[in-house]
């Protein structure tokens, strides 16, 4: 039992990290306020005067009101059948910026 081969969450099958395959209800409303309050921030950015290359990179992603939802919750993936993958399976999605996509996907 506490030798080489004790028992551990991935050797007895399971999951370690439970991932859910869709996003629920509070996670896209989560994820809607996540980008208004980016859309905030620079907006407050630009009303202040400051000007550098980050503030022009980003007034040039389209506003959370502006985007589809298929922009909103997902994001292009080359290895994904389909070409999109949810955001939520993206490492650190919280922390990205997702809003921009090919065009056509």
């Amino acid at each position: 039992m506490f030798g080489a081969f004790r028992p551990s969450m991935p050797s007895m099958g399971g999951l370690l990290w439970k991932n859910p395959w869709r996003l629920s209800p509070t996670r896209k409303m989560r994820v809607r306020q996540r980008l208004k309050n980016v859309d905030e921030v620079i907006a407050t950015i630009q009303q202040s005067g400051v000007e550098c290359g980050a503030l022009t990179r980003a007034l040039a992603l389209p506003k959370e009101s502006e985007m589809l939802p298929k922009d909103k919750y997902t994001t292009f993936s080359k290895n994904d059948r389909g070409f999109r993958k949810s955001v939520h399976k993206v490492p650190k999605w919280t922390r990205l910026t997702l809003r921009e996509n090919p065009v056509g996907y």
